[in-house]
């Protein structure tokens, strides 16, 4: 398999959004930054961060499927930030007074361990959120938790109970800030003291300067239309734009001394990436009810900033009224359009791109 050369080491295009985050976390305050999967809130999370010198704790709330498992995954975090001797010496000195136990896996990695009777999960959750702080103050820094797909928590969570527990808890520690990522900024996970933080898709202008830096680095360079081809396929989702280029190296590496990408290899390669994932974006849309794959595919053949437009509804023989507009919030809120702010536009470029070439 070969690495993915085109990771970026630094930022790209988001020093406003880093500003606003570094800003909020360094004033102790807490943060719901939304976007669709691909656009770069973790990666955001990580640089505003390392900016203020603090440790970042993950975890995917999307795989706690029960309090247990978000225990586990909780403590998981915990021990992949802070795994150094010294560190593992003063969580061992913390744990002689809580209900968990510091010990090495059969891989030689240290775990927290725990072994509670029914209802006593609580106690653990309580004392797990003490950890981040208390580490903190030994070591003299901040902690971040980001939760991402952070919704999904209350599917288990059904009362709120362990939601509310772990804000209040964060919001007393004067050195721990809680980061939420999700797609949308819903009303319901935005409490009044919540800062909130939405990323668009990268300016062209801000894509540009890291395509020719990353291609001019592995010897190639685009044509004038080859690039803002590039753009257009990828239309400011960073995710995609990686995906896209390190395809391009891929297929043209090959043709060295070739130099000079042209707009037929970046179709070409736009095409090849799209058919091997292609058996991703079918499972997907089969996941999806009737009414919203008729939205996906008339967004993708005849794109549009009216889809409630009579005419629109009428070509494309879409639902009218509520059902419409109920197939495109759900799908706003499952990452896959934006909406109105973006011109209800396919959010994940490449997925348009398929649709297009499947119906087309």
């Amino acid at each position: 398999m070969v690495d993915n050369p085109f990771i970026p080491q630094t930022l790209v295009g988001r020093q406003a959004e880093l500003h606003q985050v570094s800003a909020i976390l360094s004033a102790d305050e807490d943060l719901l930054l939304a976007g669709v999967p691909g656009i770069g809130r973790r990666t955001l999370i990580r640089w505003a961060a390392k900016q203020g010198g603090a440790r970042v704790v993950e975890i995917d709330c999307l795989r706690a499927t029960s309090c247990d498992r978000f225990l586990q995954l909780l403590a998981e975090g915990l021990m992949s930030v802070f795994s150094e001797a010294d560190e593992l010496s003063l969580i061992q000195r913390w744990s002689q007074d809580q209900p968990v136990i510091l010990q090495s896996s059969s891989s030689g990695r240290a775990t927290l361990v725990w072994h509670l009777s029914s209802g006593k999960e609580w106690a653990l959750f309580q004392a797990l959120l003490t950890l981040p702080q208390i580490m903190a103050e030994w070591l003299d820094c901040r902690v971040v938790l980001m939760f991402q797909n952070f919704p999904h928590i209350r599917s288990w969570d059904r009362t709120g109970k362990w939601e509310h527990h772990l804000r209040h808890e964060i919001q007393q520690q004067s050195r721990v800030s809680y980061a939420l990522i999700a797609t949308v900024a819903e009303q319901q996970i935005q409490p009044s003291d919540l800062k909130v933080v939405s990323l668009a898709p990268l300016k062209d202008q801000d894509l540009q300067p890291w395509l020719e830096a990353v291609m001019t680095a592995k010897g190639f360079q685009f044509e004038p239309e080859s690039q803002a081809l590039f753009l257009t396929y990828v239309q400011g989702h960073f995710g995609d734009a990686i995906a896209l280029a390190r395809r391009v190296w891929l297929d043209q590496r090959s043709s060295l001394p070739l130099t000079v990408i042209e707009p037929h290899h970046v179709h070409r390669s736009a095409l090849s990436l799209v058919e091997d994932l292609s058996v991703t974006f079918e499972s997907l849309i089969l996941l999806l009810p009737h009414s919203q794959v008729r939205v996906l595919e008339s967004l993708a053949l005849d794109p549009t900033d009216s889809p409630h437009a009579r005419e629109y509804i009428q070509k494309h023989h879409l639902s009218r009224g509520g059902g419409l507009q109920g197939a495109l919030a759900s799908l706003e809120q499952k990452g896959l359009v934006y909406g109105a702010e973006h011109s209800y536009r396919i959010a994940l470029p490449l997925l348009g791109f398929w649709l297009k070439y499947r119906l087309g």
